[in-house]
């Protein structure tokens, strides 16, 4: 009876002891987070205190590198070239979906809800943002696709700076005594000029990643050597993964209750900011419990809360450390090891959608925006809240997966229908709750949608495995043979989710 009782817990802790640990790790965190408090703890302590969650961290930040070029590179070459294409397609078909479809909830609802009608209050102030005009933002993404330098793209994006020229002139100035003249800088022009600032160039890497796997696939026995490589290299990577997510609960703990202990005052912060919270929460919640999971129904026709258990572990990560891209080897694991996802889709599907795939960013952002035009006494009209909308969606897309890289874009969608850009401090002191939250909802996305892509593709994969199966070694056969797939050519349900 003991053996018995003591093989099931061994079973159980082996399958969910993990799932158990995290969430631990949130409710200690936040309790601990809340009893500190009273400790009134220096900046300086706060940050020996968030010690242990630094580390985990820059340990997953580590792993980014080396997991988005070898999944991707491995994903793309073990794919024919036109299974691939549908791949691609599929999936930018469905994040802009999603994504629209969130910044329409976001807007509906802060429009219904109205949470600026109070007006601004200074009492709620933070440091401003630099201003980012669009027309900037659009060509640095898209010279950050091609980086001049791949090494430099590993730490460095590119970043173009609007340096203002002024030119003196007289003005007139009328007073009682007549009309006297005063020499006044007056703003002419604006020079560009390129820089970079540090931070992974993901976009660049990806882009480059794609064509090296493309290429590589088609060149058949020639290129077999680099695919066997690249897929060896990764399956390391992912044996690393694994001892560094067995750490994230303690990290986690750490995390959210150095987060808690940064507060100023919650209370006054909750009583500026309340309805506007509620707000944004509100549409995270229908949007990432209501319409990701019908679709995932309507599409695979399956039960989308089991498949949301088996990624649980990514989802409370994604809540701690506010970061899709630090999350994406906890995301890749959840999906491979406990929902069966193809490694196929998930290596080619998961790493770029969670570069540019923002379902919580997007609607962050539209919320945000009318949200500062209602506290100004504005109200938008229909045209610039299909411009807030569209704004939202594609600004979303150039929002880097860190923390809080949504304040930035934000800037794009106020500039865009002309709201003062300095009215961003009015929201800074709770974006670090609201920040988790959308980012826990971006990976949610990213999940269904390896989920979805991999049933709309799935008598594509199953076409390829039978070209195996039969020896045909043509430009998918070679590709096919690689260590890391042949566990899902083997089993004939490892494209179907469970």
């Amino acid at each position: 009876m003991g053996c018995c009782a003591n093989k099931k817990f061994k079973t159980f802790w082996k399958n969910y002891g993990l799932l158990v640990a995290t969430a631990l790790g949130v409710i200690i965190g936040i309790a601990l987070g809340i009893g500190m408090r009273s400790a009134n703890l220096s900046k300086v302590g706060i940050t020996y205190f968030t010690f242990p969650g630094d580390l985990l961290l820059r340990m997953l930040k580590m792993i980014i590198l080396p997991l988005v070029i070898c999944s991707i590179i491995t994903g793309v070459s073990s794919l024919d070239q036109s299974v691939s294409g549908k791949l691609g397609l599929r999936a930018i078909i469905y994040y802009m979906s999603t994504t629209f479809i969130a910044v329409v909830i976001g807007i509906v609802l802060v429009v219904a809800i109205n949470p600026g009608k109070a007006g601004k209050d200074g009492s709620i102030v933070s440091e401003g943002l630099k201003v980012v005009e669009p027309v900037d933002a659009i060509t640095d993404l898209l010279r950050n696709l091609f980086p001049e330098n791949l090494v430099q793209a590993c730490f460095q994006q590119y970043e173009t700076v609007r340096t203002p020229i002024f030119e003196d002139r007289n003005i007139s100035v009328t007073t009682v005594n007549g009309t006297t003249y005063q020499v006044t800088p007056v703003l002419v022009d604006y020079k560009l000029t390129g820089s970079y600032k540090s931070g992974l160039n993901v976009l660049g890497l990806i882009c480059f990643c794609l064509v090296f796997g493309v290429t590589i696939g088609g060149m058949g026995k020639n290129g077999k050597i680099l695919v066997d490589f690249f897929s060896a290299l990764n399956d390391a990577i992912m044996k690393i993964v694994t001892i560094v997510i067995w750490y994230s609960p303690i990290g986690i703990i750490f995390l959210i209750a150095g987060q808690i202990m940064k507060m100023d005052d919650p209370a006054l912060v909750l009583s500026k900011l309340g309805l506007y919270m509620a707000t944004v929460i509100t549409g995270l919640v229908i949007h990432g419990g209501i319409v990701l999971p019908t679709l995932y129904f309507l599409i695979v026709r399956k039960n989308p809360f089991v498949f949301f258990t088996g990624v649980l572990q990514a989802w409370l990560t994604a809540l701690a450390t506010s970061s899709s891209s630090a999350t994406l080897p906890v995301t890749i694991n959840c999906l491979e090891t406990n929902n069966r996802v193809d490694k196929r889709v998930t290596r080619f599907v998961l790493p770029i959608g969670a570069t540019i795939n923002m379902d919580g960013t997007a609607l962050y952002e539209a919320v945000a925006a009318v949200f500062i035009a209602q506290s100004n006494g504005l109200v938008l009209n229909f045209g610039q809240i299909v411009t807030v909308s569209l704004t939202s969606t594609f600004a979303s897309i150039g929002a880097a997966g860190v923390p809080q890289a949504g304040l930035v874009t934000l800037i794009i969608v106020l500039t865009a229908v002309g709201l003062p850009t300095e009215d961003v401090s009015l929201i800074i002191a709770i974006d670090w709750l609201l920040d988790r939250i959308r980012t826990s909802v971006n990976v949610l996305g990213d999940s269904y949608g390896a989920g979805i892509i991999e049933k709309l593709s799935k008598e594509d994969l199953k076409e390829m495995a039978e070209l195996v199966e039969d020896g045909e070694d043509g430009s998918g056969g070679a590709k096919m043979e690689t260590k890391s797939n042949s566990s899902v050519i083997a089993n004939p349900h490892a494209s179907t989710v469970l």
